[in-house]
C-alpha cells in the first residue's frame, strides 16, 4: 500500500475510508507481529508509512463528520 495522497483522500467516500482503515490496520498488525516475533521485516519503514496513512484517514473522517455536523465546536 502506497502513501495516501491528499488528492486521493478527497475523492474517496466514507465506505471506502472504512475499508481502507480495516485493510491498513490488518497490514500493520501483521508487520507488528513479525517484528515482535523477531522475524526480519522486508521494509521497516513500511510500519511508519502505515501508521501515518491510518492517521490521515482518521483525520479526513473526523473532518468530514464535523463538516456534516455544521462545524460546531463544544465550548
Amino acid at each position: 500500500m502506497a502513501m495516501l495522497k491528499k488528492r486521493e483522500l478527497e475523492q474517496i467516500n466514507e465506505a471506502q475510508i472504512e475499508s481502507k482503515l480495516v485493510e491498513l490496520n490488518k497490514e500493520l498488525m501483521k508487520l507488528n507481529a513479525q517484528r515482535a516475533v523477531g522475524t526480519a521485516i522486508e521494509n521497516p519503514g513500511k510500519i511508519k508509512e502505515l501508521r501515518r496513512s491510518i492517521a490521515r484517514l482518521h483525520t479526513v473522517k473526523v473532518a468530514r463528520s464535523k463538516k456534516l455536523a455544521g462545524g460546531k465546536k463544544k465550548a
